[in-house]
């Protein structure tokens, strides 16, 4: 397992705190180099660049560029060797399908994917009440279960079945000291919460997901990343990052119609 090699990035910034426990905390079992965004990089998505800037970092590089340059400048030209991509630790948690394909931590790991090497995106849950919108306001050892649950994961990365081509994980984790040690094994939400209020000119997009979960007001099935997040567990949803497609008589019928 020492001989693993590690590539870390996220979108919160190469000085994040949840950055730094992540790398220190898979620096225990494996050889770790950062990849990650010069700045705040939340919610981007796999938006990618055509030209990045790259510059050395006493972790490893630094990039002028998204969480998805990030990767693909590590997997392809820095960090060629690496073993395994971790995301993360995200501060904040990505839960549901809608949410997926806005994450730069997701991204990141859905880019890894693509690549075929397993991928890693961990995410620490915080309650509204307690979240600082652009503030990095949490200490380290709050992200304790969610980085725990990171190096556990990847310890037994090695097991091929737990990343089939093009797989990767999604994990949330709630805050260290609410957390009951549990892990469970998910599926994305389906549920859609997103709503936008006009104020004139202005127009204010929410995601209620964060004003239903703290107060336990979600009615999510057992079994969701949300049910799990509600539960004070670890939620471990494993995914892949090509699209599928569903065969559809219908379509089939329009499409064998089209006029020459």
């Amino acid at each position: 397992m020492a001989d693993l090699d590690i590539l870390v990035t996220n979108d919160d910034g190469i000085e994040s705190t949840g950055f730094h426990a992540l790398y220190e905390e898979l620096s225990e079992v494996g050889s770790v180099t950062a990849v990650a965004p010069a700045e705040d990089q939340s919610a981007v998505g796999r938006a990618m660049s055509y030209s990045v800037g790259v510059r050395d970092h006493e972790l490893g590089y630094v990039i002028e560029g998204t969480p998805a340059d990030c990767v693909v400048a590590g997997l392809s030209s820095l960090v060629p060797e690496t073993d395994i991509v971790v995301s993360g630790c995200n501060r904040g948690a990505n839960l549901g399908t809608a949410v997926l394909g806005r994450s730069g931590t997701v991204s990141a790991a859905v880019e890894a994917a693509f690549f075929g090497c397993p991928a890693v995106a961990v995410s620490m849950y915080i309650p509204t009440e307690e979240y600082v919108p652009g503030e990095d306001t949490l200490a380290a050892h709050q992200y304790a279960e969610a980085v725990r649950a990171a190096r556990y994961l990847v310890e037994h990365a090695a097991e091929a079945e737990l990343f089939p081509h093009g797989g990767y994980l999604n994990v949330n984790a709630p805050i260290a000291d609410r957390a009951t040690g549990e892990m469970e094994v998910t599926r994305p939400s389906h549920s859609y919460h997103m709503v936008a209020e006009q104020d004139g000119e202005t127009i204010t997009l929410t995601n209620r997901v964060w004003e239903l979960l703290p107060a336990g007001d979600l009615d999510e099935p057992d079994g969701t990343d949300r049910s799990a997040i509600q539960e004070n567990k670890v939620s471990v949803s494993p995914l892949t990052a090509p699209h599928t497609t569903e065969h559809h008589e219908l379509l089939d019928g329009i499409a064998d119609a089209y006029p020459e």
